[in-house]
């Protein structure tokens, strides 16, 4: 018998752990994820996503395995009938405190622009900020946990928009294309251009570029 094909074995995230604490009282459960950790230009999103069981969308995943259509299509949906927070650490932020910082404190923002105060908190990754109810780490997250997967999407869908809006400040490095990361493109317009304001003087290539290093 021939083996059958699957055309996507990969696990998708499910809600059943939220499910699971909110049975034991836990709730609200609030799912937290960052973009934008990596690149050289551009601040770090983070967004903190609450559903509500009773009316999840459906086909809710990891944003880095959706197009950007579909990203924007849950975007949508999700901020419709989700308690949504975004946190955002702009680059002075950033080289101050350093990415990991900067990142946990982006966190923290989103999970208290939040409507409802979550009682617990889960947190994409192995690092959580320190907030005032209880937080559990989840390595990984956004591929395993619904809430997470959908702070993914938000967090990402807003940086993105975010990156698009400051090419038109600051044209000729591509920054709607790469959206800051470190592309070839990007090394290019670097090389030719040099820093600008959006660029992360902490980052090891930005230095390189400046001649910092």
């Amino acid at each position: 018998m021939a083996p059958m094909k699957i055309a996507d074995s990969r696990i998708k995230p499910t809600f059943e752990l939220e499910a699971a604490e909110l049975q034991l009282g836990l709730g609200p459960v609030a799912g937290v994820d960052e973009a934008g950790r990596g690149p050289w230009a551009g601040p770090v999103v983070a967004a903190a996503v609450i559903l509500d069981p009773d009316r999840i969308p459906a086909n809710i995943d990891d944003s880095k395995t959706l197009d950007e259509e579909a990203r924007a299509y849950l975007y949508n949906r999700i901020i419709k009938v989700a308690d949504v927070g975004v946190g955002i650490a702009d680059i002075s932020r950033i080289d101050r405190d350093n990415i990991l910082n900067a990142t946990l404190w982006a966190m923290g923002e989103a999970v208290g622009s939040l409507r409802s105060q979550p009682k617990l908190v889960l947190i994409d990754g192995n690092k959580a900020p320190r907030l005032a109810m209880a937080t559990r780490t989840i390595v990984k997250g956004d591929a395993k946990c619904l809430s997470i997967a959908a702070a993914s999407i938000i967090a990402k869908v807003t940086r993105d928009r975010i990156m698009v809006a400051l090419a038109k400040e600051y044209p000729g490095y591509g920054f709607e294309r790469h959206k800051g990361y470190g592309t070839p493109e990007h090394q290019v317009a670097m090389a030719k251009l040099g820093a600008c304001a959006l660029h992360r003087r902490s980052f090891k290539p930005v230095q390189l570029a400046l001649g910092l290093l």
